[in-house]
């Protein structure tokens, strides 16, 4: 049974920092591609970063570029999403997924294998 399980969330004034991991547990996660998305009240579920596990590269929706940075730690079937200079629109509840998949467009992604159940950001102004 694969597992992903969310933590870090909370509450947090805009321009502060705050860390989210993903532990993951079931199988070998080191062949999979990870990500984070979001969703806010009353919007679509959306991409938000992802790291490939063949050469690392890593993917992230505009709005976060330059303030999220998203990593993994394959021996610990880990990884992690940080987020600094955080703003109120970054408000949401932040997921955590992989796939097996060779994903060709992270932006238009949520096509994943496995989620987690969410974690809530909130970012005050």
């Amino acid at each position: 049974q694969v597992q992903l399980v969310e933590s870090g969330g909370g509450l947090m004034q805009a321009g502060g920092s705050l860390r989210l991991f993903c532990v993951a547990s079931g199988r070998t996660f080191n062949k999979y591609n990870l990500a984070w998305f979001r969703r806010t009240p009353g919007k679509e579920r959306e991409f938000v970063a992802a790291i490939v596990w063949s050469g690392g590269a890593t993917y992230y929706t505009d709005s976060v570029k330059g303030r999220f940075t998203i990593s993994r730690d394959n021996p610990k079937n880990t990884f992690t999403l940080q987020m600094n200079s955080l703003k109120p629109e970054d408000s949401a509840v932040y997921y955590c997924a992989i796939t097996g998949q060779n994903v060709l467009d992270w932006s238009n992604n949520t096509d994943m294998d496995y989620w987690g159940k969410g974690t809530l950001v909130t970012v005050s102004s």
